[in-house]
């Protein structure tokens, strides 16, 4: 793999709020008109202050896609509150609480929330995604849902690929900061033999801050950032990295199994 985890974990640095971190990764589409409400100006200006979180909580609940992952996850794990910060954490990066959702928990919200969209030779694919692993993880949602709702198969091949990179969250080692952008050292999805995989590692330039106001202030050359489209989330720490690549990879596996 490109970026393993250092031996020794650095420090973690402060963490957000459960609702902030949510808008934190929910920005970079968001701002793209792609999910959620419209109000990324809210979103943006909300989680770059340490203020009230009530309008991030109101915001979240109007992102059909995640908020449903959101309440699964703590209702797996009884924590009363889906805006939790683990179980935020666990829906964009992953963790253990994930394997807590059960191939019928996952399933029967899959069937509430697709069937009724889906052809039966389409739902029939998405349908075999939790007994072969699936867990409600943002991977499995671009890497596996995507493809099988059919959000995207107008698109060429290489361009339904471009978004699935895009939509997933990415990790990137920041090489330089240039204004309000930073250049990484990022991994992209390729396709080898039919199968989706990770391709060598490239530099990508992305957007970190608006007019110097960001979410990854004190951002250094070498630190490891997660991305969402075009835009840096947050500074991960070595386990949250080995978490983010070992669930991704996980998700590849399962889309390649069922689709």
């Amino acid at each position: 793999m490109q970026y393993a985890p250092s031996p020794t974990p650095e420090p973690r640095r402060p963490t957000a709020s459960g609702p902030v971190l949510f808008a934190r990764y929910a920005y970079g589409p968001n701002r793209l008109g792609l999910c959620g409400p419209d109000d990324a100006d809210s979103l943006f200006g909300e989680s770059t202050t340490s203020g009230d979180d009530r309008e991030v909580r109101h915001l979240a609940r109007g992102f059909e896609g995640a908020y449903p992952y959101l309440e699964l996850i703590a209702r797996a794990n009884a924590i009363a509150d889906p805006l939790d910060v683990r179980v935020v954490e666990a829906y964009w990066l992953g963790s253990p609480l994930l394997d807590r959702v059960t191939p019928n928990l996952l399933g029967e919200s899959l069937r509430l929330r697709f069937r009724p969209k889906l052809a039966q030779s389409a739902w029939k694919w998405l349908q075999s995604s939790a007994p072969a692993g699936a867990k409600p993880v943002h991977a499995f949602h671009v890497l596996d849902v995507f493809p099988k709702v059919g959000l995207m198969r107008s698109e060429q091949v290489d361009d339904v690929l471009r978004t699935m990179d895009s939509c997933r969250i990415r990790w990137g080692r920041v090489l330089e900061r240039d204004g309000d952008q930073l250049l990484v050292n990022a991994v992209p999805l390729s396709i080898t033999d039919g199968e989706l995989t990770f391709g060598p590692s490239r530099p990508e330039l992305i957007s970190a801050w608006r007019d110097g106001r960001g979410f990854i202030n004190g951002v250094v050359t070498g630190d490891i950032v997660s991305i969402h489209w075009d835009w840096a989330c947050d500074v991960l720490d070595a386990d949250q990295v080995a978490r983010l690549i070992a669930w991704t990879q996980r998700q590849l596996e399962v889309a390649n199994e069922t689709f």
